[in-house]
């Protein structure tokens, strides 16, 4: 897997699957989009564009069709997070 971390735009990292052509973009607010079927080459582009934002706005969000986000292993943080994002936090 390849992965690109991001200083400008709202998102801070991109994910992507070569095998599979999944994207994962994370957020600042800890929410992820996933889009399948992406080429490596718009991958790239992110990766090297000015504002991965706007990149992802003109190129990616409504090109793509949506996925769900790849998951990091199944932890305690992982499961904790998946129930806190199905049912909210509680508060």
């Amino acid at each position: 897997m390849q992965s690109k971390t991001f200083t400008i735009g709202r998102f801070r990292r991109a994910d992507y699957d070569v095998a599979t052509q999944q994207l994962d973009l994370h957020r600042d607010d800890k929410t992820v989009f996933a889009y399948t079927h992406v080429p490596q080459e718009v991958f790239r582009r992110l990766c090297s564009a000015p504002n991965p934002t706007t990149y992802w706005e003109d190129r990616i969000a409504e090109e793509y069709p949506k996925g769900v986000p790849m998951s990091k292993g199944a932890g305690a943080d992982d499961t904790a997070q998946k129930f806190q994002d199905l049912f909210g936090g509680g508060e």
